[in-house]
């Protein structure tokens, strides 16, 4: 569960910076959440993965943040240079 958590962790990571497609980061995000949450569980019991386990929750959380964000700052730019268009016309 650790390995999955850490490796959807880096999916969405680099989905959410990619314009255009950085809401997708979304969905494999709350996976790598209940997926490193699992292995962290796990990881107590048995002592192996936390790193991984951890690793994979906190690259999960930073795209889940990050996302609307970045969505937020594209679209202010997009106004932004929309607005100083038309005051050019």
């Amino acid at each position: 569960m650790a390995v999955a958590g850490l490796v959807l962790g880096i999916v969405s990571i680099v989905l959410s910076f990619i314009p255009c497609i950085n809401w997708s980061a979304i969905l494999p995000a709350i996976v790598g959440i209940v997926l490193s949450s699992v292995g962290l569980a796990q990881s107590k019991k048995t002592g192996e993965g936390k790193g991984m386990a951890t690793a994979g929750l906190v690259l999960s959380i930073i795209a889940i943040v990050w996302v609307p964000i970045y969505i937020l700052m594209i679209m202010g730019a997009i106004g932004a240079a929309a607005s100083s268009a038309l005051q050019g016309m």
